[in-house]
């Protein structure tokens, strides 16, 4: 048993009810920040942080703190890398108790803006021999040391959060697959009732075309057909979008944008070239990935449409704490005109980046033909 040594019932009963924690049904981000608290309550830490690592166990790809107000995470920034004493536990995955972090031979020192921190103490979560993370606690209360008693509460606590932490993502899978499942039930139904009558209801009003004698009844029919081929074509485009499979936790969201502008080069024609900027597959949610994808395939779509380019340009960057991306072709151009008001297209494509808290803009692009810029924050 890792809590063994622990002989003080008070502290004994704390641990148990944060142990109890991998029973509640919760999302991963509040599973994470619940047991750095414990683990801070337990132990009398200062600051305490969980980080879970990336699918390639190289670096850190969630990183949750307490301790530190939001001030100071701000000025720190970006997550911390797999250096120093955090580096060690990633790559050999035992408990680390120190009483000076800065004396240690791995020791790195703090990034600019960082609190000095003595005491530590380093804790791996490992549920069925695989690495989930780590547990980081630091400054004893009293300018103590971390003591036997508390590394066991903290590898107890590890382990229940390791099963917590495999609960909340099995969960996050189900209800996917749920979603996943949703949606082709819709993708069906719209398929095999909408598109059909529109599509029935064009076929009738191309034939009465023929039995009006006036230009202009004529042209306002064919106005009318015209608009519903447009919304036959983007109700096929939302039928891909909502039933294609999700293979962004599988292939990685990297591997899903080639598929895709590798589809629109072989089908379409265009020379598509792509570039990847910072860790994309593994700071991106599902949520965001699917933005970028509807919003990557609808400025393909409208580049074949108006833009008369061979070339288009893909880039995708990941910096601290946004995402961008920006499709640029060698066409034509955009009127200015489209690009203040734009149509329906561009406007669920604004409406997209609000919704994630960035901005979406489009304009000439450096070397002429269209520059569309998408940026969101990052979600953590």
């Amino acid at each position: 048993m890792p809590f063994r040594r622990v002989r003080d019932p008070d502290r004994l009963q704390a641990l148990i009810e944060a142990i109890l924690l991998v029973e509640q049904d919760l999302e991963l981000p509040e599973v994470l920040r619940n047991f750095v608290q414990r683990a801070v309550d337990l132990v009398g830490a200062r600051y305490g942080a969980l980080g879970l690592l990336d699918p390639g166990r190289t670096g850190l790809a969630e990183f949750v703190s307490v301790g530190m107000d939001a001030e100071v995470i701000s000025v720190i920034g970006r997550l911390p890398e797999e250096k120093g004493i955090l580096g060690l536990l990633i790559e050999d995955p035992r408990p680390i108790r120190l009483a000076d972090v800065s004396e240690h031979e791995a020791s790195v020192g703090f990034p600019p803006g960082h609190p000095l921190m003595r005491s530590f103490l380093g804790m791996p979560i490992v549920v069925r021999g695989e690495t989930f993370g780590n547990l980081y606690l630091c400054d004893k209360e009293g300018g103590e040391e971390f003591t036997e008693v508390d590394e066991d509460m903290v590898s107890a606590l590890a382990l229940a959060a390791g099963l917590a932490i495999d609960k909340a993502r099995l969960h996050g899978r189900m209800r996917e697959l749920t979603l996943s499942e949703e949606r082709e039930r819709i993708a069906r139904n719209l398929h095999d009732t909408v598109i059909q009558r529109l599509f029935a209801v064009g076929l009738a009003l191309q034939s009465a075309t023929r039995l009006l004698g006036r230009p202009e009844a004529q042209d306002r029919l064919q106005s009318s057909i015209d608009d519903l081929d447009e919304t036959i074509r983007q109700i096929r485009t939302t039928i891909f979008a909502i039933s294609r499979p999700r293979r962004v936790s599988d292939g990685g969201l990297r591997s899903e944008i080639l598929d895709l502008t590798d589809e629109a080069a072989g089908r379409l024609g265009l020379d598509v070239h792509v570039d990847f900027d910072g860790t994309i597959d593994s700071s991106v949610n599902v949520e965001t990935a699917e933005h970028l994808l509807v919003t990557l395939r609808e400025a393909i779509s409208n580049v074949v449409r108006h833009a008369r380019a061979s070339t288009v340009e893909v880039d995708v960057k990941v910096d601290d704490d946004s995402l961008v991306l920006r499709v640029i072709d060698d066409g034509v151009g955009i009127d200015p005109a489209v690009a203040v008001s734009g149509g329906r297209g561009l406007a669920n494509l604004a409406e997209r980046a609000k919704l994630l808290g960035g901005s979406f803009g489009v304009g000439r692009g450096p070397q002429g033909g269209t520059e569309l810029t998408w940026r969101v924050k990052l979600l953590r």
